[in-house]
């Protein structure tokens, strides 16, 4: 594909014949999936932050044990140490079963849609907004890098 003067590159560039609708819908589609991302973060902030926690059980036990609370030490450790978080799981395991389930089909379905109707490219709706709200010719406001307009 050519470069057109001062616009996106070719990776950018609505293919012909496709609509607004369906360049907003793939818009919403990946909006959603960057939501998705961002709550996939906070799930491995959950199963560091749980998992730091466990770890630090043991001096607290170790501290209650020289303090002389040997029952509520012996209970942290039978009760709470290394304990499911949810039934039957550790976080890493939410982790996973999240990736492979919910995560993995929400990518796959983004990719399927961007494949068969834009031939792939990404962030169509995102490209066609900058080059709407860019002031052509001003610094800061070039079309892709090295463009010099």
């Amino acid at each position: 594909m050519e470069q057109h003067a001062d616009g996106p590159d070719a990776a950018h560039r609505r293919p012909t014949g496709v609509t607004d609708e369906t360049v907003a819908a793939l818009g919403k589609l990946s909006e959603a999936l960057e939501t998705v991302e961002r709550a996939r973060g906070r799930l491995y902030d959950l199963h560091q932050l749980i998992g730091h926690a466990d770890l630090m059980l043991d001096e607290a036990v170790a501290l209650f044990q020289a303090a002389g609370h040997h029952d509520l030490a012996e209970e942290i450790t039978t009760e709470l140490l290394g304990r499911n978080v949810i039934a039957g799981r550790w976080t890493f395991q939410i982790v996973e079963d999240f990736d492979d389930g919910y995560y993995a089909l929400f990518r796959q379905l983004d990719r399927r849609a961007r494949d068969e109707l834009v031939g792939g490219r990404r962030h169509l709706y995102e490209a066609q907004m900058k080059e709407s709200r860019r002031t052509r010719g001003r610094p800061g406001h070039e079309a892709r890098p090295g463009f010099d307009g």
